[in-house]
């Protein structure tokens, strides 16, 4: 059973918790896959995790890649698992995949502050819980730390 954590980002953007995620992700080993629903998203992401600190970067490329299979994080816009990852990543209210009993987890993160994204997110919350996912949801608190609240 495919675990699936939605992430209710309130206090900061996509910007700024994707790439901390991902590096959690990295920690412990876990090939990622990152699936957003625009072009532009997809870019804008692709440019971001090279710059997003002085300290690091994360290694990533796109499924446009010739060798992306080889790649540790791969952003894509389609329902695909390139890189053989066990987590995938889902932004701009990007469906869940056919295949989402092959990931150990699914991440959803969504802007609380989109109303749309909000009433998209409770659709895919009550999707993953009558396809039997273990789902459990994260939002910010007041220091932008992530906490359980279901």
């Amino acid at each position: 059973m495919t675990e699936i954590l939605f992430y209710h980002m309130q206090r900061q953007p996509l910007e700024q918790v994707l790439p901390s995620l991902l590096e959690k992700s990295l920690e412990r080993q876990w090939r990622v896959a990152v699936q957003a629903t625009s072009e532009e998203r997809l870019q804008a992401l692709d440019d971001h995790l090279w710059i997003f600190s002085d300290e690091s970067f994360l290694p990533h490329g796109t499924d446009r890649d010739p060798d992306c299979a080889t790649q540790p994080v791969v952003l894509t816009l389609r329902d695909v698992n390139p890189n053989a990852a066990s987590i995938r990543f889902l932004v701009e209210g990007a469906a869940l995949p056919d295949d989402a009993a092959e990931y150990q987890r699914i991440c959803i993160l969504f802007d609380g502050t989109d109303q749309d994204a909000l009433l998209h997110a409770r659709e895919q919350w009550r999707g993953a819980k009558e396809a039997g996912h273990s789902v459990a949801y994260w939002q910010q608190d007041e220091r932008g730390r992530w906490q359980k609240k279901a």
